[in-house]
Parts: C-alpha cells; structure tokens; sequence
C-alpha cells in the first residue's frame, strides 16, 4: 500500500531486530518500505535501527540472511517503537512477498568498498585443518587476503604487513591472534556472532592501522532457554554453555576450547630423551549481558587464552618454558536518547604477554615483551532521516609497551638489560556521515583526526634531554580524511570508488616471513616515525539471475610513508633496543581483485583471483632499489565449494593456488678465522614453488529433522588431498672439509605439511 496523508510531518519506527528462538540480536539486518525499498536502513551492530519517514501507512519488510522475511502494517502518526523476533527458516507461501518488493543488496547497495560479513555458521562448513574451525583461515580464501605461510591463522591485506591489520574482538584489540605459533587461530567459532572484514575504505570510526579492519563480535548468549553445544576432535575438544539469568532480560555465555594431543602420548615420552615435554594452548570466552529496558543495556564480555610450550632434553640437562597469551575485557553501555540518537560507552582492557625462560646447567635465561592498553571510547550513532546514517566520536587509549627485557646468569654472572616500558597516549576524534543522494548515488565521507603523545619517563637519543613520568617527550598528529562513492546504474549494477587517508602509530617488524609470538610491538617515537597510507580503489558490482550469483571486480592502488624494516645487516642482539636496527623508508601496493559467488541453491560457493604486487623501498637497502615485500604475492587463486545433496549431508572443497613465497638466496659463503660467514643475493629475489592444495570435508547429520533435544553430527576432512609437498622455507647448510679446503652449501626444501585426515564430532543440545 502506499503512504496515506502529505506534509512535511515526520515520525521515526526504530527498534530492535532479533532471533526468536535465542534472543540474540541480529546485525545488519534490512527494514524498508515495500513501496520504496530505498527508504530502508540496517540494524547497527547492537541490532537497532531507526527509519524516519512521512506521516502516513506503510508497509514495513524486515529481512536477514537464512531467516524468514516479516512484513508488517504500519500506522506512523507518532514516533513507535517496533521490536521484531527473526524465525529461521524458508519463506513459507503467505508471505513470499518478492512479486512487488526489490530486494535490498548490500553488495550493490552499501557505499562501503571491500566489505564482506562473514556467516559463522558456513564458516563451520569449510574444510578444516585438525578438524578445528577457523575464522582467521576462512578469511585468507577471499580476494585481496593472503595467508602469512602454510598453515598459518595470520594474514595480509593488499600488499600491507600484518601489523597494519585492525583485530578486534568486542572492541578490544587483539596484538597476537595465533594459537600454536600462529597454526591456529585464538577466535573460538562457537562462541562468535558476527564478523566483518573492512579491506577498502575503511570508515572513519577505525583507526590505527593502514591495510584493514576485522572486527569480531562475540555472542550474547541464549536469553530465551539454556543451550549447551560442543565438540570433540582429534587434538582438541571445546565447551559451549549459554542462557537466561533472567528470561529475555540477561542472558550469559561461556566458552571454552583445550588442546591435549601431547597430554595424552606423555607416558610414551617416559624414558626418552623428551620426557616431560608438552605443548598445549586453551581459551575461554564469557559474555554476560542485562537489559534495563530498550533504552538501556550493559554488557561485558571477556577472553582469556594461553599457549604453554614446556621443552625438556633430561639427558643434556636443556629445558625452557614459552608461555604466551592474551587478555582483554570490554565493559560496554548502550544508551537511547531518543528514537534518532544512539549511544554506546566502551571501556576496554587488553594485555598481551610473551615470556621465554630457559637454561642448561647452571646458565639461566628470560625473556619478557608484552603491550598493555587501557582504552575509553563513545560513540554516537544520529539517524534523521532514511538518508542520513551520523556516526561521530572520540575515542582514548593509554599505551604501555614493554620491550624484550632479558636477565641471565651463569653461576655468579648476572645480566639485565635496562630497557624500560615505553608509554604514550592515543586520541581520536572522528565525524562520518552516510548519506543517499537520490535513487542513484550514495555517499560515505567522514572526518578522522588522531593525536599521538610519546610520554615520559624517557630519555631522548637525540638531544640527551630527561622528560618525567606523563611528561610529552614526543607528539604526532594524523589528519584522515575518507570517502567512498556509489553510483547505481541499475537495481543489480553499481560503480563504487573510494579513498582513505590512514595513520599508524604502533609497528610490528618482523624478521621472519611470518608473525611470531617472539615479535615485538613498538611505539612511534623521536626516531620511529608514524606509518602513513593513502589507498585509492574503483570497484564494479554486478549481480545476475534474481541474486544468485553476486559478481565484483575492484582495483586499488596503496601508497605507504614511514614503513619499517631491518637493515642488512641486522643480527638479533638483545642488549640493543630493537628500534636502533630499523630503516625506514616507502611502500607501494596495487592490484585487481575478482570475486565470483553463488548466493543460492544446494550447490553454493565463490572464487576469488587477487592479480597484484607489493614493493618497499628503502635508502640504507641496496641503495633505494624497489624489491618485493615478502608477503607479494603475484597470483593467488582461492575456489571454493559447498554441495549438499540431501538433508544428511553437508560436503565442502576448497582449492588454492598461490605464486610461491619469496625469500633471499644464499650466494656464496667466506671464511674469518675458520668460521663459515654466508653473503646473499638481492633481498627477496627468489621464490618458492607455486603453492596449490585441495581440502575436502563432509558433515553428516544423522537425524536432521529430529525434534529432540540433544542433536549431533560428524565432520570429516582431508587437508592437503593430494599431498602436494609445498615448500615452508629454504634451508641452507654448509660442509667444509679443512684438510681437503672444499666447502660446500646445499639449500633444500622443508615442508611441513602432508596429508592430514581428521575427524570431529560435534553436539548441541537446548
């Protein structure tokens, strides 16, 4: 029906969207008007939303992915609160509505470039390595997103380091986001709800980081009824549990996973020469929320995980311990101060520590870095109208940054190093507005400005001069400014562009080809100046065959100031500060990214192609001379599969093709004083072998129409089908015969991973 009554008088329709059957709410999900699609807005990421529309009747759809659309009549005379409860589940014939609606896509409609929401739940369906879910691998088989090595939970975006990607988990930043030195991921996908990755232009409310944003929001918990659900795998199991504290008002969750592959084979390792050693990492998620009413809710959410690696050698008297994990909790507050104006109040806490302690006889050896950040955040979300979207905020984080601090002794030898935790403070003040300009274009432009405080106690390099304790030694200020563009040629056509101004001011160097715990945050400083980018993008979206198939092709070009690297001839001292081994010089990245999808039917999946190249430069480096990042990556292929032939089955395949990694060749080899030095050849100027492996899984539900309920299922996978023997690394070894006076250097390929079968049993019961 279309709008009864004229005039300029305006009434707002907001509310809540969430499931029915657990109380969560639901993020992202679309209300519109049938009659005018494009008066229609998205719930936020605490599922509200606000429309403003003429007075009058409507008819108000609400839709979200993989649960039934709703449709209601509307009589807006005055401003009204509608809450709407989601059921899962297909369209049943009474209210298929698709005849006189237009549906609402995100990939053509959103002004955002490179966004892409993740649904846990077809993540859970991928083949999986161990049998353990993970969202940090899920994410590496998109265009744009490269993995960190085989195996590994880390990632890049767009030719950036890894460190210049955005992790957060409920708001808290998340410093190291691999289990298993980066095997796994630390992001139980059971306890998860949504989550997004931002590898365009990001929006002016993130900040800190130059390449991208993942951000990661944890259930709330069933508010509704208890549920319990978990599984058991080959090296791990994991515990959910969740419900009401007070049935649809509070509702809590808790969730925990465990490793115990080598607990379980310890008496095979009595009487070897490895006997008492143990690896095993665990962490725990808890969410706990209350509503006060619907314009108050308090939630407040926690991690906590480890990894305890325990090397013995009895027989050579060696051992060490390396435990390393993190911490964060987020106390947040949503306030309504009205139908238009939303609110949310965070105080976040997290801590990340590395520690190695070790010896052999009497030589004692530890080592301690860690990032501590204490962070209070409002933001303000204003809906006027169906064509503005106001986003504005400021944002304080106090830093404290600790370095590799080491202490050894040998019997009545001692050593310390003198380093002291560096502190510094981080402000953000930020403006954004997402607005729509007529039935075509859409715009996001929004304001950034960041303010960096090196603090004291502190003592300059530079000038020798003692700054006190809070006293500013050093200051950086970051003006980014961010737009994206929209311009819709059609209901299934749009043109995007945007560009980013961005700002870092904690760095991340690494000397190896992937992030390891050992790696060390450290913060802008007199010497370490601000990373700054500036990435430019131009994107076509394109869906086909009533939204079955989703189609975009997106090119971008980076340009890095300030980026950080090792000089040559860089050897790892721990009595030096590891911020006078650094160059400092620019980056370029640039690329063309393809992503095909089939949204629908019993056969789904995508294929992504990411063409690009990724080059720094650096003057106290061969003289300036462009070469590879050792994260380039010319070709990288990612096809992805999921088939169900009946309600039993689930299967899943997924095949990647990747140009092999890069690494710097050994050359030749001379000799000081019987010692064998090597010299090598133009930094990252070789490759490995192309990498390419195929993954296959099948889940089978035995009862899937069961009423019960106590439910299960059975996930079985092969990692590596084939078993491909991809190159890890090159290693180089070197053999003299001194009587002969003939030396020899031979490199060889290691790999890590075969073919790895295994099985998972997972349940859940309500």
């Amino acid at each position: 029906m279309t709008l009864i009554g004229i005039g300029q008088i305006k009434y707002t329709l907001s509310g809540y969207i969430k499931d029915n059957d657990s109380g969560e709410t639901l993020i992202g999900a679309n209300i519109y008007n049938v009659n005018n699609p494009s008066q229609g807005v998205t719930t936020n990421t605490y599922g509200f939303y606000s429309m403003t529309l003429d007075e009058g009747t409507y008819r108000v759809a609400v839709s979200y992915l993989g649960f039934q659309d709703q449709i209601f009549s509307v009589e807006l005379n005055k401003n009204s609160t509608l809450n709407v409860k989601m059921m899962e589940g297909v369209l049943i014939d009474e209210i298929v509505i698709s005849a006189e609606k237009e549906d609402v896509k995100k990939n053509v409609e959103g002004t955002q470039m490179g966004t892409i929401d993740i649904p846990v739940e077809n993540i859970k369906k991928l083949p999986a390595i161990f049998g353990e879910v993970d969202i940090l691998k899920s994410i590496q088989l998109l265009p744009g997103v490269l993995s960190s090595g085989e195996g590994n939970a880390g990632f890049y975006v767009r030719g950036g380091g890894p460190d210049q990607n955005l992790v957060l988990l409920d708001e808290a930043v998340v410093y190291n986001s691999g289990h298993m030195l980066g095997f796994f991921s630390v992001f139980n996908a059971d306890a998860l709800k949504n989550t997004t990755l931002i590898k365009g232009s990001m929006p002016a409310n993130y900040g800190g980081r130059l390449s991208s944003v993942l951000d990661i929001q944890m259930k709330e918990g069933n508010n509704k009824h208890y549920q319990v659900e978990g599984g058991v795998g080959i090296i791990s199991s994991r515990l959910t549990v969740q419900g009401p504290v007070v049935k649809d008002k509070s509702s809590f969750i808790i969730s925990g996973r465990r490793t115990y592959i080598l607990d379980l084979i310890q008496p095979a390792l009595k009487g070897s020469n490895f006997e008492g050693t143990n690896y095993y990492f665990y962490d725990l998620n808890t969410k706990w929320n209350y509503t006060f009413s619907d314009k108050n809710r308090l939630f407040f959410s926690g991690y906590f995980g480890n990894d305890v690696l325990k090397f013995r050698q009895p027989n050579r008297d060696f051992s060490f311990d390396l435990p390393y994990g993190n911490k964060t909790g987020t106390l947040r507050w949503n306030h309504l101060f009205s139908t238009k104006m939303f609110m949310n109040v965070s105080a976040v806490y997290n801590d990340y520590r590395f520690q190695f302690n070790g010896g052999q006889d009497d030589f004692v050896f530890k080592l301690f870095s860690g990032v501590k950040d204490w962070n209070l955040k409002v933001d303000f979300e204003n809906y006027p109208d169906t064509k503005h979207t106001l986003k504005y905020g400021v944002n304080y984080t106090y830093h404290t940054l600790t370095p590799n601090t080491a202490s050894a002794s040998n019997g009545e030898v001692d050593f310390n190093t003198t380093f002291k935790p560096k502190y510094a403070n981080e402000s953000a003040v930020y403006f954004m507005d997402d607005m729509k300009i007529g039935r075509r274009w859409a715009v996001n432009s929004g304001m950034r400005f960041s303010v960096f405080q090196q603090l004291g106690p502190y003592t300059s390099k530079l000038t020798g001069k003692e700054f006190g304790t809070f006293e500013t030694a050093k200051i950086y200020t970051g003006v980014e400014p961010r737009v994206s563009i929209n311009y819709k040629t059609g209901n299934d056509f749009s043109i995007k562009s945007g560009v980013a101004v961005t700002t870092q001011y904690l760095h991340l160097v690494s000397n190896s080809s992937s992030t390891l715990p050992a790696d060390v945050w450290v913060p802008s400083t007199e010497i370490v100046k601000p990373q700054r980018g500036v990435q430019y993008a131009l994107g076509f979206f394109k869906n086909f065959s009533n939204d079955t198939y989703e189609t975009s092709f997106e090119v971008y070009y980076k340009n890095l100031r300030n980026q950080i690297d090792y000089a040559d001839n860089y050897v790892n001292d721990i009595s030096k500060e590891v911020e006078d081994a650094f160059v400092f010089g620019k980056g370029r990245a640039y690329g063309a990214e393809f992503f095909v999808k089939k949204a629908k039917g019993k056969l789904n999946g995508w294929i992504g192609y990411t063409l690009s190249r990724s080059e720094r430069s650096f003057e106290d480096i061969e003289g300036g001379r462009w070469y590879p990042a050792i994260y380039d990556r010319t070709n990288d292929l990612s096809v992805v599969v999921n088939y169900k032939p009946s309600k039993k089955w689930d299967l899943g395949a997924i095949f990647i093709y990747g140009t092999g990694k890069l690494f710097t060749p050994v050359r030749g080899f001379f000799f000081v004083e019987q010692n064998v030095n090597l010299f090598y050849g133009p930094r990252n100027s070789s490759r490995l072998d192309d990498y390419h492996r195929l993954d296959l899984s099948a889940t089978y539900t035995p009862k899937p129409d069961s009423k019960k309920k106590f439910k299960g299922n059975w996930t079985f996978s092969i990692y590596n089908t084939y078993n491909r023997k991809n190159p890890f690394f090159v290693n180089f070894d070197t053999k003299t015969d001194f009587q002969s006076g003939i030396s020899t250097i031979t490199g060889s390929k290691i790999t890590i991973f075969p073919l790895i079968p295994s099985i998972t049993y997972n349940f859940k019961w309500n």
